[in-house]
């Protein structure tokens, strides 16, 4: 059983991760700085929080497994 959520979870934040820049590469390519940066950051997160939410449901995802996927999804999501 946990290989195959960690397999779920290897797929999925991979296929996630080659379809969307991360928001702090988006901020650069933007150009932005002080407060629309932080802006920015701040609904991206909030954004990549709510896709991952989603991701997690649809893969029917509970309890630990879903915490560890939504927690590496919104990571990759974010970090640069």
């Amino acid at each position: 059983m946990i290989r195959i959520v960690l397999t779920a979870l290897a797929l999925t934040c991979a296929s996630s991760f080659a379809h969307a820049q991360s928001c702090a590469v988006q901020a650069t390519d933007k150009k932005l700085a002080g407060a629309a940066k932080t802006s920015f950051l701040t609904k991206c997160e909030k954004d990549a929080g709510a896709s991952c939410d989603k991701q997690a449901a649809d893969k029917k995802l509970a309890g630990a497994a879903k915490a560890s996927f939504t927690k590496k999804c919104v990571s990759d999501a974010t970090s640069g």
